[in-house]
């Protein structure tokens, strides 16, 4: 399904914040120049700039337009209210990503893991243990689970590169929402091996844990994320009602 217009103009404003196109606290072009620019309506100009206040960007302001807010993180920092992809919050950050899949295997889901997971027991998945780094470091380790009849042909070339990518340009599959839950939680074995943590130093680390859906209410994906604490913040803006 192709993405909405108000959402490639969302995408193209926020790479031009993002690139210094438009300067820290430069007012953005107004808003009758910018739907000539786009060709679009005035409400799908206001959809997209509304995504970009809600994202922390931009701030509109009353009778002079809208600002952009929007500053680097001074580390790498993974969004909240966004779905990204590992590549592209790498992208974002101004850093060079690079994946290694430590397991590709596939199984049907138990009771345990039904409960753990939210798929239906004896479901087919994709089990990928994915250990991805930012600047030749390793910095998370991911459980996947991808739901075997949403992603067919999945394999181990394509969870080295993007998954992702996989989905929404080969399967043309819409991403729709994430459920995320982020605890502290005591490094394991497998943690300390791969993310080269000293538990002298470290005995705990940031996980995320996501159930993530398609546009047919399907939950297509588990995934735990497992990040070192020196390296890693989550980042949000919330906006008072």
């Amino acid at each position: 399904m192709p993405k909405s217009i108000y959402e490639n103009i969302y995408r193209d404003l926020k790479e031009k914040i993002e690139n210094n196109t438009f300067s820290y606290q430069e007012l953005l072009p107004s808003e009758n120049t910018l739907i000539q620019t786009y060709n679009c309506s005035r409400n799908t100009l206001r959809r997209a700039v509304g995504l970009l206040v809600t994202d922390g960007y931009v701030q509109t302001i009353q009778g002079k337009g809208v600002r952009n807010i929007y500053r680097p993180a001074e580390q790498t920092a993974f969004t909240i209210g966004e779905i990204e992809s590992f590549q592209e919050s790498a992208m974002r950050n101004g850093q060079k990503p690079k994946t290694r899949v430590l397991l590709f295997t596939e199984f049907r889901v138990d009771k345990n893991l039904a409960l753990k997971t939210g798929f239906s027991e004896n479901a087919e998945i994709y089990y990928i243990q994915r250990l991805h780094y930012l600047d030749e470091q390793p910095l998370i380790l991911n459980h996947n689970y991808f739901l075997k009849e949403s992603v067919p042909g999945l394999t181990k070339e394509i969870a080295e590169n993007s998954i992702y990518n996989y989905l929404e340009n080969e399967l043309n599959m819409t991403i729709v929402n994430s459920k995320r839950i982020i605890t502290v939680e005591k490094i394991t074995e497998i943690d300390e091996k791969y993310l080269k943590l000293n538990a002298k130093d470290y005995n705990c680390m940031a996980v995320v844990s996501s159930q993530t859906f398609n546009s047919s209410g399907i939950m297509f994906e588990y995934t735990q994320s497992r990040h070192r604490p020196d390296y890693f913040r989550f980042y949000d803006n919330a906006v008072r009602k």
